[in-house]
């Protein structure tokens, strides 16, 4: 008799019947910010003393140009948007349709620098603009060009609905170096 009950037991627990152990799930950990929460640095202070905040990167206001960010701008290359890039630092993408090539040309030439072919597939040129600093900066101040047209891509999509034209062949990411650097 205790055998049956033993195998009704085992049944019934494999059938589904949750145990103690199974209706309750531990909190899941969190190792990342979640969208929206803001991002504390860590940092080492002794008991009951407070460590200034960093201040936050100025947030964009207008189209930025050329004196604003140290650097030259593509030709009819259109303004995206920016980004914070922590540290005080904030990023500027630029659309063209000009063809990829053509973009790394006119750096090397109003760089006078070769800059450094990052990536062959999909082709990603890089120009450091800067020395970065790792203790001060979030970015090494550069212009990088990216082909978003690499494997029959038909371009990067651009975020301003309707707006014309409606993808770009190929996307500018200016960092400048902090202001004051």
């Amino acid at each position: 008799m205790v055998g049956k009950f033993r195998a009704l037991c085992l049944l019934a627990l494999l059938a589904g019947i949750p145990s103690a152990a199974q209706t309750q799930t531990p909190p899941v950990p969190k190792p990342f910010p979640q969208p929206g929460q803001p991002v504390q640095p860590v940092t080492a202070a002794k008991p009951g003393t407070q460590v200034p905040a960093k201040p936050a990167a100025p947030a964009a206001t207008g189209t930025p140009t050329e004196a604003t960010l140290g650097v030259a701008i593509y030709p009819n290359s259109e303004f995206i948007t920016s980004y914070d890039a922590g540290q005080g630092q904030r990023y500027y993408l630029f659309g063209t349709n000009a063809p990829f090539t053509t973009v790394v040309a006119y750096y090397k030439n109003v760089l006078k620098d070769k800059g450094e072919l990052v990536f062959e597939e999909p082709p990603v040129h890089e120009f450091d603009i800067g020395k970065f600093k790792e203790e001060t900066m979030a970015f090494p101040p550069s212009v990088t060009v990216k082909d978003y047209t690499w494997g029959g891509m038909e371009g990067y999509l651009n975020p301003k609905l309707g707006a014309q034209p409606a993808r770009f062949k190929t996307i500018i990411q200016i960092v400048p170096a902090p202001a004051g650097q």
